[in-house]
């Protein structure tokens, strides 16, 4: 039995090269790496708790890491995804009533996604620090 040399011409599938990124497309992947990384940040809110029930050198330890300059961006981080994602969670709300789903509006939404997550994120932690007197 003879072996045939020929091979067939396969169809290719697009790339990613061939897609060029736009801003709705854009939100859709953040939106999905910020919902991964609040399961990291709960788990540092939950270690937060358990070391608040535990002993206070404990709790003073864990407030040490988050007090510190990583941990404070680390907590930083935690708040822009927790406002990113439940801002992209809102605008996918506002999309499944069938509104803004032509593509001027969806890509204005998503610019605000960005704008909107920032900007709260950075008046809440300008709110924590005034409230803490620092």
């Amino acid at each position: 039995m003879s072996k045939t040399t020929a091979t067939r011409a396969r169809p290719l599938s697009p790339h990613l090269q061939v897609y060029r990124l736009i801003p709705t497309m854009v939100m859709s992947i953040v939106h999905r790496i910020t919902g991964s990384a609040l399961y990291f940040g709960t788990l540092l809110v939950a270690w937060w708790l358990i070391a608040a029930a535990s002993s206070e050198p404990y709790f003073d330890f864990v407030s040490a890491i988050y007090g510190s300059w990583f941990g404070q961006l680390v907590l930083f981080g935690y708040t822009w995804a927790l406002l990113h994602h439940m801002i992209g969670g809102i605008r996918h709300l506002v999309w499944d009533t069938g509104t803004g789903l032509d593509k001027h509006t969806a890509t204005k939404m998503a610019w605000a996604t960005v704008a909107a997550s920032v900007t709260l994120t950075v008046l809440i932690w300008i709110a924590g620090y005034m409230a803490r007197g620092a």
